[in-house]
C-alpha cells in the first residue's frame, strides 16, 4: 500500500509541475507571410526571418510582436501579431497544476497567435 501511494503522489506531484501549453503546443508559432510584389524581407526584432512568400517560426510572447515587411523601392509595412487566449493551459488549472499554469505564463504559450498567415500588399515609394 505504501508503495502505491509513494507511486501516486510521484504521478501527482509530476502532473501538477508540467506545464500542458508548452509541452502540447509548444513556445512557437509558424506563421505565413505572403507580399505584393514577392520578394520582400521579413524582418523580426531587427533580424531578417526570410523573404516572401515563406513561412518562418515566431516564438509567442506576452508582450507586443511586430513584423517588419521590407522591399526597395516600396514602403515598409508593419504587422502587429495578433494573440489569443491558449485554452491548453487551463489543463494545469484542472489539475491544481499552478506551477505548470506559472511556467506556461511565462514562456508565453498562454497565448497563441490568432492568424497563422498575412497578405501584405506593399505600396510603391513616392
Amino acid at each position: 500500500m505504501k508503495k502505491v501511494l509513494s507511486y501516486a503522489s510521484v504521478a501527482i506531484i509530476a502532473i501538477s509541475m508540467t506545464s500542458c501549453a508548452t509541452i502540447f503546443t509548444g513556445t512557437k508559432d509558424s506563421i505565413t507571410f505572403n507580399s505584393t510584389p514577392e520578394g520582400a524581407k521579413v524582418v523580426h526584432k531587427g533580424i531578417e526571418k526570410c523573404v516572401t512568400p515563406c513561412t518562418v517560426d515566431i516564438t509567442r510572447s506576452l508582450s507586443k510582436q511586430m513584423i517588419e515587411i521590407k522591399k526597395e523601392g516600396y514602403e515598409t509595412k508593419e504587422v502587429k501579431l495578433d494573440k489569443d487566449f491558449n485554452p491548453v493551459t487551463l489543463v494545469n488549472l484542472l489539475f491544481g497544476g499552478i506551477i505548470g499554469f506559472g511556467i506556461d505564463l511565462g514562456s508565453g504559450s498562454f497565448v497563441k497567435y490568432a492568424d497563422k498567415s498575412h497578405k501584405i500588399e506593399l505600396a510603391p515609394k513616392q
